[in-house]
């Protein structure tokens, strides 16, 4: 059978698209591994209407209503492999077979990689965190810290220096005249020694502990993790991809339309920066802009 569209990956951006095309009257395949980017968090803050909810409940219910539709299918899985063909796209299936579409959307996510610290793992998206507007105000006058990866990380103490204060560790890495003096001016407590491990009970945090044996109090610690695409089929497909600040983002059009005609990307891994509520609006662009493409051609 011959969908209108397939879409891999089934988190917000993907459902997001496969929702509007549904809606649309629309035959719509959905392949998803089941492994959402933001899996490790408790809550997803800021998403209208669901601030502070579970993740994980959030797109099962977003699920659970889809397949209300008629003409979804929804696929449990991983896509194995993606290919052009003159009618459309070929995707196959790990598991076996092959879902034929006339386009697809590229919603797969990705994965992050941390810095090899111990206890930065096992607290990631509770007490280690990356974005302070989603996980900032529950951490509000506390002590916040921020580990030092790129320039950039710079920027990103000074930001989360809103929500309380912040110290910028600098893990060995020297600095500018310039981002000290930025640092200085927002507050935020420079410490240069390395750090040897996090310590706190459980996904707790309580602080970060120096070579030295020194501990600096710290109550949520935000990293920068260098992001890599979930899935090859992006590459699979040559669409263009660039280096964007904490690694690569696909590049799309204003109606998320990849460099490769018909084949469209939304969400963490057609943008930057990211968030739940980001994602859910680059899907709903990209299933609208794939259905005009249907009925008018292109």
């Amino acid at each position: 059978m011959q969908h209108d569209a397939v879409i891999i990956g089934g988190a917000f951006a993907g459902l997001a698209a496969a929702t509007y095309l549904a809606r649309a009257r629309r035959r719509v395949c959905v392949i998803d591994a089941g492994r959402p980017r933001n899996r490790f968090a408790e809550a997803s803050h800021g998403f209208l209407g669901s601030d502070g909810s579970d993740p994980s409940s959030i797109l099962a219910r977003a699920r659970a209503q889809l397949a209300a539709y008629p003409g979804v299918t929804f696929i449990e899985g991983e896509a194995s492999d993606a290919s052009v063909r003159d009618d459309g796209f070929a995707v196959s299936l790990a598991a076996g077979g092959e879902i034929a579409a006339h386009k697809a959307i590229l919603a797969f996510g990705l994965r992050d990689e941390l810095q090899p610290i111990p206890g930065l793992q096992e607290r990631w998206g509770r007490t280690v965190l990356h974005c302070p507007y989603c996980h900032g105000f529950e951490f509000s006058d506390r002590p916040l810290g921020v580990l030092f990866r790129t320039p950039m990380s710079v920027h990103q103490a000074c930001l989360v220096a809103e929500w309380g204060p912040t110290t910028l560790f600098l893990n060995g890495a020297d600095l500018v005249p310039e981002s000290m003096e930025m640092l200085a001016r927002h507050g935020v407590t420079v410490e240069r020694d390395r750090v040897n491990r996090l310590v706190g009970e459980g996904s707790a945090l309580s602080g970060a502990e120096f070579e030295d044996g020194r501990v600096a109090d710290l109550a949520a610690l935000y990293v920068a993790p260098q992001s890599c695409l979930a899935s090859p089929i992006a590459e699979q497909l040559s669409v263009a991809i660039d280096e964007g600040p904490m690694g690569p983002i696909i590049r799309t059009d204003a109606d998320r339309m990849t460099s490769v005609p018909g084949l469209y990307a939304a969400g963490d891994i057609a943008r930057a920066p990211h968030s739940v509520s980001w994602a859910v609006a680059d899907g709903v662009t990209a299933g609208t802009s794939l259905h005009r493409a249907l009925v008018f051609g292109g």
